[in-house]
C-alpha cells in the first residue's frame, strides 16, 4: 500500500467526519483518490458524521475535575440525554475533563491536546465519537481556576455519575487554614453558585456596562413617581443594592441557612479556623445554557 500524506487523512477526515485509522485505510483502498475514498466510507457506512455534525446538540455532560488547588470545567454536548447516559459517552467525559485539569481549563489547548491511548487528538476523539455513538457530539467549552495557597472546591448538580452532571461549579477559596474544613466550605459555597447563580464575585466585578443599563432602567422608573431629585437618588440607590444582592455572589444571601450573606458566611469560617479565608473566582457551567435550537429546514 502506498505511504499516504497525513495532510491528505486530515483532508478527508474534515470532509466526512470518519476516524483518522477510516480515512488513512480509505485512501489506501483507494489509491489515494479522494472521492473514491468518500465513496468507501460511505459504503462503510463511516461518513455518517458528517451529516450528522449539523444538527442541534444542547444535551450532554458537565465534567468536573479537582486536585488541591486546582479545577476545570467541561462541558461536553449531544443530542439526547439518552446518549449522556452512555458509558462510552461518559467515559470519553471524564477523560477530557482530567486533560482540562492539566492543560488549565483552556479549550484550545484542550482541543490539541493528545487524547489517551489513541493516535489522535481530543479535537479528533470527539469527531470519532459522532460516528461511534450515532449523534451530533461536540466539546463545547473548558475553564480552570488555581491557587496557590488554598483549594478548588467543586460541585455537580444532577449528577447521572461521579463528577459528571447538568450544572457544574468550582470555587477557589484562598487560605492557609484546615485543607479539608476548607473543602467543606467550598464545596457548600459552589452549591449556592449552583443554584443563585450569581453574575460576579464581587460588586467591582460586575461589567460596568450592565450596571449602568440597570442604574439607567431604575432612574426611569423612579422618575415615574414624581418625586424629588434627591429623592430619585436615593430610590436608585436603595434598588441597586437590591440589584447586587440578586447578582453579587458576596452580597447573596447564603442558600444553605436562607439568612447570612456569602461574604459574612466566609468571615465566620475565617473566625472560625483562625486564618483568613478569600474566595477569589467562581465558575459556573450549566449543560446547554445559551445555545440555541438548530434551525429546522422544511
Amino acid at each position: 500500500m502506498a505511504e499516504i500524506a497525513a495532510a491528505l487523512v486530515k483532508t478527508l477526515r474534515e470532509k466526512t467526519g470518519a476516524g483518522m485509522m477510516d480515512c488513512k485505510l480509505a485512501l489506501g483502498e483507494s489509491g489515494g483518490d479522494m472521492e473514491a475514498a468518500v465513496d468507501w466510507l460511505r459504503k462503510q457506512g463511516l461518513a455518517a458524521a458528517a451529516k450528522k455534525a449539523g444538527r442541534s446538540a444542547k444535551e450532554g455532560l458537565v465534567g468536573v475535575a479537582t486536585e488541591g488547588g486546582r479545577g476545570a470545567l467541561v462541558e461536553v454536548n449531544s443530542e439526547t440525554d439518552f446518549v449522556a447516559r452512555n458509558d462510552v459517552f461518559q467515559n470519553a467525559v471524564a477523560t477530557i475533563t482530567d486533560l482540562a485539569l492539566d492543560v488549565g481549563g483552556d479549550l484550545e489547548t484542550l482541543k490539541s491536546a493528545s487524547y489517551p491511548g489513541r493516535p489522535e487528538t481530543v479535537a479528533e476523539a470527539v469527531t470519532s465519537l459522532i460516528a461511534t455513538i450515532g449523534e451530533n457530539i461536540g466539546l463545547r467549552r473548558a475553564a480552570g481556576l488555581q491557587i496557590d495557597t488554598g483549594v478548588v472546591a467543586s460541585y455537580v448538580h444532577g449528577a447521572i455519575s461521579s463528577n459528571l452532571g447538568r450544572i457544574g461549579v468550582l470555587v477557589a477559596l484562598e487560605s492557609s487554614g484546615d485543607a479539608a474544613r476548607l473543602d467543606a466550605l467550598g464545596h457548600q459555597i459552589a452549591m449556592h453558585v449552583a443554584a443563585a447563580n450569581p453574575q460576579a464575585l464581587s460588586v467591582d466585578d460586575l461589567d460596568p456596562v450592565v450596571v449602568e443599563r440597570e442604574r439607567n432602567v431604575l432612574a426611569e422608573q423612579a422618575k415615574a413617581s414624581g418625586k424629588p431629585d434627591e429623592i430619585i437618588a436615593k430610590m436608585v440607590e436603595g434598588r441597586l443594592k437590591k440589584f447586587y444582592e440578586d447578582a453579587v455572589l458576596l452580597e447573596q444571601v447564603y442558600v444553605i441557612d436562607g439568612e447570612s450573606r456569602v461574604g459574612k458566611v466566609v468571615e465566620q469560617a475565617a473566625a472560625e479556623m483562625g486564618a483568613p479565608v478569600k474566595i477569589t473566582g467562581f465558575v459556573r457551567f450549566a449543560l446547554g445554557e445559551g445555545i440555541e435550537e438548530a434551525t429546522k429546514e422544511g
